[in-house]
């Protein structure tokens, strides 16, 4: 495994270190200026992944799919960034302080307009990730050491797509809840 790939990982762990920390010093702690700057944090771990992986390819790396994969995590990161700490953040109080409401568990017309707002988050974060592949690629101006980018930018238009259908059946064929015994 490459550096980048080791860096996704790390930066992976480290998004959830941030969360974690952030929500248990704003809880458990009840250090609001604490556990609101760790949660600040986890953007940084997504510019550190852009510079090792921009560094990485403008020293001569032949791109791979880590390479791509970075700038696909990014994109997510930043498109679903927000929306994970509040997912994290509603569980984290519910679960372990006992305190806040349940998650809500979503059917019908309400989960089909929840599941298209997911996708149009997938949109922007395909959108930000399709930036980030094409600015790595004009960077490196060379089609043979971009062919793992390219590929990775194919795909990632082909699932857009996929989810996009997904979505729609929702509002076809609504999800039901399951009836009690």
């Amino acid at each position: 495994m490459n550096i980048v790939a080791w860096m996704i990982v790390a930066c992976e762990v480290a998004f959830w270190i941030f969360i974690i920390l952030g929500l248990a010093a704003r809880y458990i702690l009840k250090q609001e200026k604490l556990g609101l700057l760790l949660l600040a944090l986890s953007p940084v771990v997504d510019l550190i992944l852009l510079i090792t992986t921009s560094v990485d390819l403008y020293r001569g790396a032949e791109s791979t799919f880590a390479h791509g994969l970075a700038a696909v995590y990014i994109g997510v990161s930043i498109a679903f960034g927000k929306s994970m700490i509040a997912w994290a953040d509603q569980r984290f109080k519910y679960y372990i302080t006992k305190q806040g409401t349940p998650p809500v568990k979503r059917y019908g017309t309400e989960y089909a307009v929840h599941y298209f707002k997911g996708w149009i988050q997938h949109l922007i974060a395909y959108l930000i990730g399709a930036v980030l592949l094409g600015g790595l690629i004009w960077m490196i101006d060379d089609a043979s050491r971009t062919e793992a980018l390219s590929g990775i930018w194919q795909l990632w238009s082909i699932i857009v797509g996929i989810d996009l259908l997904i979505s729609i059946t929702y509002f076809i064929w609504p999800k039901k809840q399951k009836a009690s015994i």
